[in-house]
């Protein structure tokens, strides 16, 4: 899928190459405890952005994936830049396209996606994840999902295995499909 988003600084995106789910039942997830004003967004309903502060420092996004009720949401990892490109080497300071997005923070610093965008639907402008305009066959690596303590060995951390965009840190792969 392509992850978009147009700002009154232009469109910026590209083509969603990293990501890790979080379930309901993982020690992981942000809902795991229940429902907080925090994590109201994240029990639905689905196709809607639950953005959150880590470390202080870095806004995340994630995109509500489960009925309403239950929580459940996928990180958005990391991304190949295809729309925007300058406006987002600008945004994060870099001319490499691997170091624009290859992070969640990277991500939403470089698509300037901000915490009022909480809640808001993904299925139209001005932040939204669609088909890209042509399809990809590449090899899809499920590997352990990084940054955490609790549920890190669940295998639930999937990323284009060829990706120079995706995060780098060495990964053990669970297993891999196309």
């Amino acid at each position: 899928m392509e992850l978009l988003h147009r700002t009154s600084d232009g469109l910026a995106g590209g083509i969603i190459v990293e990501t890790e789910a979080y379930l309901q039942d993982d020690p992981a997830c942000h809902g795991f405890r229940g429902r907080t004003p925090r994590t109201q967004v994240m029990f639905g309903p689905p196709g809607h952005a639950y953005i959150y502060l880590n470390y202080g420092c870095h806004w995340l996004l994630n995109v509500v994936t489960e009925r309403e009720g239950i929580a459940g949401a996928v990180l958005i990892r990391a991304l190949e830049p295809s729309e925007g490109v300058a406006l987002m080497q600008r945004r994060r300071n870099r001319e490499r396209l691997e170091e624009l997005t290859s992070g969640p923070g990277k991500l939403t610093q470089a698509l300037g996606v901000r915490p009022e965008q909480n809640g808001v639907p993904l299925y139209a402008e001005p932040l939204a994840v669609c088909k890209p305009p042509r399809t990809h066959s590449r090899v899809i690596a499920v590997t352990l999902r990084i940054g955490i303590r609790l549920g890190a060995d669940l295998p639930l951390r999937f990323r284009f295995a060829d990706s120079i965009c995706a995060t780098h840190v060495p990964y053990q792969t669970v297993r891999g499909r196309q």
